[in-house]
């Protein structure tokens, strides 16, 4: 799959992608299933992302009709099933070689917080395990007022396996983490944004409005700055405070250089 100012379409994971100059919009194109993600699914967002070109700056994640994404398609549940791709095949798997898979698995939302870009998951209706982890996979959420975000691994006898973990405790801190991975319960919007999930919450028809007006505030700063800003901030996440003062010492000196040379 390339991203192209044209539009493209993943052969078999319902997903398409369209380009508006420096912005990306991903989006999961399979309404009927609410957007219900598979392997293939994983495997086209990953496309997506090891086809980026350095003119993106912004990428846009997005369901296609009432929902975000109803979390794991129900067909690869099956643990009994040799279906390929489903929890069945990877019960059957050496252990090393299933890890290899969901690592494999992983990268269709890892690559959500590259360096080059700020990533805005637009979230609307369900958001639920997959669908939850990929709007935490992305640096920022706009929420409709509708969404709910939930994680029901645990229920199923699961663990969230999709990069959610590490980012749900970055945003909403470990007790509260904790307490939502352990139940599986629904967190509504104004919830979200109370405690730090949704960067935005706005009514239903307005989603599609919010998301491009912050798109293009990220848009507005100068390349070279915006992207060295991003990645200090992302690195003070987990830097003690030397090594971050240096990270940003190191940045400024960089930006002086570059804007003295024109750049």
């Amino acid at each position: 799959m390339t991203a192209d100012p044209t539009g493209s379409r993943s052969a078999s994971g319902w997903v398409r992608t369209s380009r508006d100059g420096a912005v990306l919009t991903v989006t999961l194109d399979r309404p009927d299933q609410l957007n219900a993600q598979t392997p293939a699914t994983w495997s086209a967002l990953a496309e997506v992302g090891a086809s980026l070109d350095d003119d993106v700056r912004v990428v846009v994640v997005r369901g296609e009709g009432r929902a975000f994404s109803a979390g794991l398609d129900r067909s690869v549940f099956d643990t009994s099933s040799t279906t390929a791709g489903g929890l069945g095949e990877l019960v059957r798997l050496p252990v090393e070689e299933a890890q290899e898979r969901i690592r494999a698995y992983q990268a269709g939302f890892r690559w959500l917080r590259s360096p080059a870009i700020v990533s805005i998951a637009a979230v609307q209706g369900h958001a639920i395990g997959a669908g939850a982890q990929l709007a935490l996979a992305c640096d920022l959420r706009v929420f409709a007022e509708d969404a709910q975000l939930r994680l029901p691994e645990v229920s199923l006898g699961l663990v969230p396996d999709l990069t959610g973990t590490s980012t749900l405790v970055e945003l909403v801190g470990y007790s509260r983490a904790l307490e939502m991975c352990m139940t599986g319960r629904a967190v509504g919007a104004a919830e979200a944004r109370a405690i730090g999930l949704a960067t935005l919450v706005v009514p239903g028809p307005e989603l599609e409005d919010a998301v491009a007006d912050l798109s293009a505030a990220l848009l507005s700063p100068p390349v070279g700055a915006s992207r060295a800003t991003a990645a200090l901030v992302r690195s003070a996440v987990r830097s003690d405070f030397p090594t971050q003062d240096a990270a940003e010492r190191a940045a400024q000196v960089q930006r002086l250089h570059d804007l003295a040379g024109g750049r």
